[in-house]
This record gives structure tokens, C-alpha cells and sequence, in this order.
């Protein structure tokens, strides 16, 4: 189930994110208001139990999240969107999944792993900045399932479609927010017209 945001200032943001003369500096800053502003809606789902508070006055009701979560950043580029995310969720834990291309069967391969427990009671949230073929998404997404979390949601900055219903095609429901849908992939499976290299901008490299 594919939400896609339609916040003026998330697509506003986006705007910033896909100049090209924006610097390292210029696009973590619109990197982490756009990941803030995606925190409050991805997470508008989360279930809430009763609890108290002292107020100055008396003792009223008040509500806390009923589940913990877990922010599980595809590395490198997802680590962009961590401090974000925690800005808006502080109790939050950190997972995090390394993936690289295995050259003769192309397929992801996870290189490092490492995720805090109660992954299966758990609203996990997967951060990855470009959901192009899919490939990475469906393998994270695909260990965290294998591990046990059943509650877990795709966060991406712009999205193809490719990638989209390679998502929808192997988890039936899932859901999955971003910023921006784009056009396509182009002929080296990059998004178009896209913002460039998530990883290289936010780091510097490339």
C-alpha cells in the first residue's frame, strides 16, 4: 500500500533535494526536515494504551505508544534519515542491515546485521532514501521477517514504480511512504528524473 505524501512542505523539500547544486551540507538539511516530516506520518498507525501524569495540579489520563519501535536504516545512505527519525520517535531503538550485489547471481547479500530485540512485537520502520529496483528494500525487509517482525513499513525519500511493485509484489499489504514517485528507472537503474546518488550526497563521495 503505497502512501505518498502530499505535504507542501515535504514536496517542497523535495524540490531542494533534487538540485544538483545543493552541497553535502544543503542536502542533509532538507534530508532530515523531509525524514521528520515523514516520521509524523508514518507513524500516525501506532497504537497507544492508557497511562497517568502529574500534572502541577492533579493526576489526569494521559497515552504512550503501546509498542516499541525499531528504525532499521539500510546502510550507508539510510543512516541519513537515523537522527531524523529519533528526533521524532527518542525512545526509538537502531537496527541496521548491510547489502551488497552479489556479481554473478546479482542478488543482495547481506554483509552486516545487527537489530535490537523484540523485533516481533515491534512497529519497525525501514529507512531507505531511493526505492529504485527494489532489490535492497525486498531483502531487508525480507531478513527482518525472517528474524520475526511482522510490523514493518518502508520509508523512502522518491521512489520508482519499478521498485514499488517489486515491494507490493513480495509483501502482500505492506506499506510503504515517500516523498516523491518519479517517472521510471533509466537504462543504469538509476530514478529519474531522481536526485542523483542519496549515499554520495549526503556523505560527500562520489
Amino acid at each position: 500500500m503505497l502512501h505518498l505524501s502530499t505535504h507542501p512542505l515535504i514536496r517542497q523539500e523535495v524540490g531542494f533535494l533534487r538540485n544538483r547544486d545543493a552541497d553535502a551540507t544543503q542536502f542533509r538539511a532538507s534530508l532530515r526536515r523531509v525524514s521528520q516530516l515523514l516520521a509524523y506520518e508514518a507513524s500516525a498507525h501506532l497504537p497507544l494504551q492508557n497511562a497517568s501524569v502529574e500534572t502541577p495540579l492533579e493526576t489526569t489520563k494521559s497515552k504512550v505508544l503501546a509498542v516499541p519501535v525499531i528504525l532499521v536504516p539500510v546502510l550507508r545512505a539510510g543512516l541519513g534519515m537515523v537522527d531524523a527519525f529519533l528526533e521524532i520517535l527518542p525512545k526509538a531503538r537502531v537496527g541496521h542491515v548491510g547489502l551488497y550485489r552479489d556479481e554473478e547471481t546479482l542478488e543482495p547479500v547481506e554483509y552486516y546485521g545487527k537489530y535490537p530485540d523484540e523485533l516481533e512485537r515491534a512497529a519497525v520502520f525501514v529507512l531507505d532514501p531511493m526505492l529504485a529496483t527494489g532489490g535492497s528494500a525486498v531483502a531487508a525487509i525480507r531478513i527482518l521477517n525472517e528474524r520475526g517482525a511482522s510490523d514493518v513499513r518502508l520509508i523512502s525519500l522518491v521512489s520508482a514504480p519499478e521498485g514499488v511493485a517489486a515491494v507490493e509484489r513480495e509483501f502482500e499489504g505492506i506499506h510503504i511512504h515517500t516523498a516523491a514517485l518519479d517517472r521510471g528507472l533509466n537504462d543504469k537503474g538509476y530514478i529519474v528524473p531522481g536526485l542523483g546518488d542519496a549515499g554520495d550526497r549526503i556523505f560527500g563521495t562520489g
